[in-house]
């Protein structure tokens, strides 16, 4: 673990630098413990990959007295299991149709896979959330599968509809809003990924595992899901 100095009341800490389940899951542990030890000086956590952004009330504690508690949560009842056992898995049902798959026949045609396939090696996989970013509830995961990993398109889209679920590279993710985006989109969930009432605003966290359900036409618009084009 690494921590350094970001501003006079932020700092950044370092879990070191392979993105992966292991740096996933050090990031999950020590936001916890920071939240659960230091909500009287913590102001806000930003958890990504492999570091966590820590900014405090600078009026409660200066940077010297801020990295001793820092260190001493993180380290806190720490008994060397990976808490992998415990993450919570969110299931999302996802409609896989050209109707609403922007680019899946581009993505089948760029693995050499049928529709079928790309669907099934896509939601067989369990992911890992590493990172919430870009927009509120965009979470990045990974890792995808190498037979259907794909680019991000060379031009992007000026809007994405809602709920599109999209591959770049080895990742994969959900729009929670229309934005622009160039993720290859390969279908489409009716589940809201944001919601603005709760504290987390984002319906996953990083540390949680993400399972997709491959559902019918029917399946999607009976949960709510939108067949607009936006």
């Amino acid at each position: 673990m690494r921590i350094e100095s970001v501003s006079e009341n932020t700092c950044m800490v370092y879990f070191g630098d392979q993105i992966g389940a292991e740096s996933a899951g050090l990031v999950k542990r020590a936001t916890d413990r920071l939240r659960r030890d230091m909500s009287d000086l913590i102001v806000d956590l930003v958890p990504s990959y492999t570091s966590i952004l820590v900014t405090w009330d600078l009026e409660q504690a200066d940077r010297f007295a801020i990295v001793r508690r820092v260190r001493a949560a993180i380290d806190s009842e720490d008994d060397g299991s990976t808490g992998g056992d415990s993450a919570r898995i969110v299931e999302l049902p996802v409609y896989y149709d050209p109707e609403v798959g922007l680019d899946l026949e581009d993505v089948c045609e760029h693995a050499g896979l049928s529709r079928d396939e790309v669907v099934r090696i896509h939601s067989e996989q369990l992911y890992q959330v590493y990172a919430i970013g870009f927009a509120p509830g965009f979470a990045y995961l990974g890792s995808t599968d190498e037979r259907i990993a794909i680019p991000r398109k060379s031009t992007p889209r000026l809007k994405v509809p809602t709920g599109s679920v999209g591959i770049a590279g080895t990742q994969t993710a959900i729009y929670p809003s229309c934005t622009p985006g160039g993720w290859q989109i390969i279908g489409r969930t009716p589940q809201k990924m944001v919601d603005w009432d709760s504290d987390s605003l984002a319906l996953v966290q990083v540390g949680d595992q993400v399972r997709f359900r491959a559902i019918s036409r029917d399946e999607f618009l009976e949960l709510g899901g939108n067949l607009d084009e936006l």
